[in-house]
């Protein structure tokens, strides 16, 4: 392996690059990934009905930033699948526990905004 910097992009280039990387990557899990789809337009909706909530704009943050969380846990698991499958199909046990690790991580992060939820809305 080559390990040089003189090939790498830096400063501005490096910042449009890995954006436009981010992009392609949201677009794909937009278009591709059910359960960020669903997830995205739960976080959409509840985002939204946050204005409606008598809460503190620290509280607001919360809400939403847990909202966040979930959409964050599931892309890393997504590329956890991903790179899981492109080792190969067949069933390996430590290919299938990385995945219920990974799917573990997002129905933690489900838990989190559930707790952040009705912790700030019922309590």
């Amino acid at each position: 392996m080559n390990f040089d910097n003189k090939n790498k992009l830096t400063g501005g280039k490096r910042i449009v690059s890995a954006s436009a990387n981010s992009y392609r990557g949201l677009k794909w899990l937009i278009n591709n990934e059910s359960a960020f789809q669903q997830e995205l337009m739960l976080a959409i909706l509840l985002c939204l009905t946050t204005v409606f909530f008598d809460v503190t704009s620290l509280e607001r943050v919360l809400l939403i930033s847990s909202l966040l969380l979930v959409l964050l846990v599931e892309t890393i698991n997504t590329a956890i699948e991903a790179v899981v499958d492109r080792i190969g199909l067949e069933f390996h046990e430590l290919s299938g526990l990385a995945k219920d690790l990974g799917s573990s991580a997002v129905f933690i992060s489900l838990v989190v905004t559930v707790v952040v939820w009705v912790g700030i809305l019922c309590w």
